[in-house]
């Protein structure tokens, strides 16, 4: 008997256009598939419409916060209904990129150089002297990032130094802190995880964007980026990186599914940049195209994931 499965899309994050059209390619894939399932637009009334709606099994399909940080996971087992995706902590930890590059660093395993800056120590001593205290430890170009949102939101490149101050500040929008890196240059490649005890990589997808930045309207915009399979780097490279997106999918404690994101420079060295437990699942998405090259259909795939779910 399978269960009535409401997808939790939409919710309250900057990513919430994004959630809603993954979460309607999954409804309409696990219609096809024959499940009984149900759209839930996650809102502040969520545990009522679980139980009103008697939800067995979440699949959920939010990005960003409150979805995707650990506090919907919470909630559900709270409910005792079981849900798609990683649990509390690798949800919390992966979609904080500090936190995630703590574990990395500890772990051994490769990311770029970086700094955190507080919103509060940057109003109190002021950009002039952060800025100094940044280029003191790092060189440009630099990328700034919102640590804990997802889709390029609040992400900035840096070239020139007059450009620290707007990337810290758009970063600000977004979290009380901000994450400075060195910019990697070279090819993006991401490794789709799928599995629980015993994940694996599928096949790894280089990513071109027309603009040379994948930023928010390059993910989702169609023909604005290409994804080229296989990478153009050498077998034993790309099954190195396989090795490591499964290391960091365990380090972090994540299940059923993940998208971990490298940079491979010039020199042939592959550097993790991030880890996306709920990566998207539109028509322009990268984890779905992976699992196409594996030989599994978006069908396929959606009811995959449900099995892993049951499974415990």
């Amino acid at each position: 008997m399978t269960p009535k499965i409401g997808i939790l899309m939409g919710g309250r994050s900057a990513e919430r256009e994004v959630s809603l059209r993954t979460g309607e390619a999954i409804y309409q894939a696990l219609v096809s598939s024959g499940f009984t399932t149900e759209k839930i637009d996650v809102g502040f009334d969520i545990a009522e419409q679980l139980k009103d709606k008697e939800i067995e099994l979440a699949f959920i399909a939010l990005h960003g916060r409150f979805g995707e940080d650990g506090t919907i996971q919470g909630l559900l087992e709270m409910l005792d209904i079981p849900f798609t995706g990683s649990g509390v902590l690798a949800s919390a930890l992966a979609i904080d990129k500090i936190a995630t590059k703590k574990i990395l660093s500890h772990e051994g395993l490769p990311t770029p150089i970086f700094s955190v800056i507080e919103k509060k120590r940057y109003q109190k001593e002021g950009q002039e002297k952060i800025t100094g205290q940044i280029l003191a430890k790092q060189k440009l170009p630099l990328v700034v990032k919102a640590p804990t949102q997802g889709s390029s939101i609040g992400t900035s490149f840096v070239r020139d130094t007059k450009e620290l101050k707007p990337a810290l500040e758009e970063a600000f929008k977004f979290d009380p802190v901000a994450l400075v890196e060195d910019m990697v240059e070279g090819i993006e490649v991401t490794a789709s995880v799928l599995g629980n005890e015993d994940p694996v990589a599928l096949p790894l997808i280089e990513i071109y964007s027309a603009s040379g930045v994948y930023d928010y309207e390059a993910k989702y915009t169609v023909g604005l980026s290409d994804h080229i399979m296989p990478p153009r780097i050498p077998d034993k490279q790309q099954e190195a990186i396989k090795e490591m997106a499964v290391k960091t999918f365990k380090a972090l404690g994540c299940r059923d599914l993940a998208r971990v994101d490298f940079i491979v420079d010039s020199h042939g060295e592959s550097t993790i940049l991030e880890v996306n437990t709920i990566p998207g699942m539109t028509e322009t998405s990268l984890y779905p195209d992976a699992a196409r090259a594996a030989g599994i259909s978006f069908e396929d795939l959606t009811t995959k994931l449900v099995n892993l779910a049951m499974e415990r």
